[in-house]
């Protein structure tokens, strides 16, 4: 738990000049010690509305002033204030007696200001009742020794504070789970559930599950993104637990930021505390840390607990033995050592009943497509979230995949490559499929490059597609040249335009090449844009003109054929295989294209 650095700000440099003092008024400097009347005055700490803070007669305006005249704004204003700061002072007072820490005190006793409205109301109402007692009771002022010895002595505001504090029973929670972030309300109400709880130990364990739930290495906005992802492929009846989750996903998505902030301790931890009330009543050390425990044994990092355990809150209260059955059924899959925790940080659910039942229907259906297990279990350990997909979604996507000849065998490979492509919406994929005919390109071509980077049809047409063909058309390469390009290498659609594609084209460029040339390249050999700079290019371009003793004239003037390839004495021990092609593709095409071009583009 954040707390202030600092400890106990302002509480005594706030001084309002008081009235004059009197005799009869001065409280007595034991009057902390007196007891309180019990029970003094029927009313509920189930506060909903509150008043304005009431100013103590003690904390008005000077004495010269006539008891008749209302103080002045700003008179009004001070005694507020002071009387907020003083009632603050008591908190700080009563949390310390129950043996809580400077610094804990200082942060809770200045961010629980509804409870302190509260104490402060409470009181006032109290001396108000007894003021009207009084009077209706035609008992002369001048009494006020007679009767009960504890009426007796007019005690201070902070020691009634600290007395009112005392009478609600509560031992100083509500004013520690308001200042966690929780409403009044809710603190007030979860303070009861927690009343055989002592407020030490509390604050411990606050600070123990807030390590657990929010530090790490994540941010915020990736937690965010993968609960929305959750929730987004989800399309089958769902279990108690995985509801409650919702719901609390609900709650934070109501807020500003949205999901974006569930991986805030600030702005997430009252929701979850709200939503889940009896995480507090968990124990730590018998409870919580062997679950974490075994999160840890299955693969789960102790400073990504939070992307499992705030995505699937409902998991920290189960036993050791039910986690340990759920996440031992994934062996049918072929998990091993670390890859439940893997799937884990993927997706939560997978331990949750409904989820769990639903693998067994998805099974069936892979049968019935006769695709290989071992493709199905590893597209479901690299993709769980597939196991949150409706079978009729999936027979969906898989006739889809079958019109386009991809079945069976082959199936099982696209799956097991691009496991996140059945869970696409239909229209989305269809739609992908009418860009690549627009292109160019027919049914059974499509298919071919469905089979070979079924990625590419998991992509997003704008962001992604369309910005590789201009980017291919934007090097020289003219639209009916598109289909023979893509066809050959159809990864360069989902390839990353200013890490991949442009650092190539730099490259061949600082070679001397002109943007034509490499048009030329690109168009007859487009794989060239996929191969590393640093360990293909440089080194075979090395080796050529270094090793081998070659002159730029003679890499240029030979043919791309593999006689070539075995015409070339490769040193023992230099494993060069048929990359040395690639090289060789390269002179050929500045061959056709200009025999002489290096000698030109020196001159450059």
């Amino acid at each position: 738990m954040k707390m202030s650095a600092k400890s106990f700000p302002v509480l005594t440099h706030l001084i309002v000049p008081s009235p004059s003092p009197k005799p009869h008024l001065i409280p007595s400097t034991s009057s902390h010690f007196l007891s309180f009347p019990q029970n003094p005055l029927p009313f509920t700490t189930n506060v909903h509305h509150h008043k304005p803070f009431k100013i103590n007669p003690l904390l008005c305006s000077s004495s010269t002033n006539s008891s008749n005249n209302a103080p002045s704004d700003q008179s009004q204003s001070q005694s507020q204030s002071h009387s907020l700061t003083l009632t603050q002072q008591a908190i700080y007072d009563y949390l310390s007696e129950l043996g809580i820490s400077q610094e804990d005190c200082a942060f809770i006793s200045s961010n629980s200001p509804k409870y302190a409205q509260m104490l402060n109301d409470s009181v006032q109402d109290l001396e108000e009742w007894k003021s009207w007692s009084s009077s209706s009771s035609g008992s002369n002022k001048n009494d006020v020794g007679n009767g009960d010895g504890e009426e007796s002595v007019l005690i201070g505001f902070k020691e009634k504070v600290v007395r009112m504090a005392k009478e609600k029973g509560d031992n100083g929670k509500v004013a520690f789970l308001e200042s966690l972030g929780l409403s009044l309300s809710s603190a007030i109400s979860i303070a009861r559930s927690l009343s055989g709880e002592p407020l030490p130990p509390l604050i411990h364990k606050v600070k123990y599950m807030k390590e657990i739930f929010f530090s790490g290495s994540n941010t915020e906005r990736t937690l965010g993104k993968n609960g929305r992802r959750m929730m987004k492929h989800l399309s089958i009846p769902i279990d108690e637990d995985v509801q409650q989750t919702l719901a609390f996903f609900e709650k934070i998505e109501a807020r500003r930021g949205g999901l974006d902030m569930l991986g805030s301790s600030d702005a997430s931890f009252r929701y979850l505390v709200e939503s889940f009330p009896r995480l507090l009543l968990l124990s730590a050390e018998s409870h919580v840390k062997p679950v974490v425990d075994f999160l840890e044994i299955v693969g789960v990092p102790k400073d990504c607990m939070g992307n499992v355990l705030l995505l699937f809150p409902p998991l920290i209260f189960w036993n050791i033995k039910a986690i340990k059955t759920k996440a031992l059924a994934f062996e049918e899959i072929g998990a091993v050592d670390n890859d439940v925790g893997k799937m884990l940080l993927k997706y939560p659910w997978i331990l949750s009943t409904s989820i769990q039942e639903n693998y067994e229907e998805i099974l069936s259906v892979f049968n019935e497509e006769k695709v290989p297990k071992l493709s199905v279990d590893r597209a479901i350990r690299s993709w769980p979230h597939l196991l949150g997909c409706s079978t009729s979604k999936l027979k969906w996507m898989l006739d889809q995949l079958g019109e386009l000849g991809v079945e069976n065998k082959k199936l099982g490979q696209v799956i097991a490559k691009s496991p996140q492509l059945l869970l696409r919406k239909p229209q989305e994929f269809r739609q992908v499929v009418s860009f690549l005919e627009d292109v160019g390109f027919d049914r059974e071509n499509v298919g071919r490059i469905l089979g070979r980077c079924p990625e590419l049809f998991a992509s997003n047409i704008e962001r992604t597609l369309m910005k590789k063909i201009d980017f291919l058309i934007g090097i020289g390469i003219s639209k009916d040249h598109l289909p023979r390009t893509i066809k050959k290498y159809p990864e360069l659609l989902v390839s990353d335009v200013d890490r991949t594609l442009l650092p190539r084209i730099k490259y061949f460029m600082e070679m001397g090449l002109s943007k034509r040339d490499i048009a030329f390249m690109v168009r007859r050999f487009s794989p060239l844009l996929g191969y590393s700079i640093d360990e293909v290019f440089r080194p075979k371009l090395a080796f050529l003109l270094n090793t081998m003793e070659k002159s730029l004239q003679d890499v240029v003037a030979y043919p791309s054929d593999p006689e070539f390839v075995e015409a070339m004495a490769v040193p023992e021990g230099i494993n060069l295989g048929f990359d040395l092609v690639l090289s060789l593709l390269i002179t050929e095409s500045i061959r056709v294209g200009n025999f002489d071009c290096w000698q030109s583009y020196q001159q450059m």
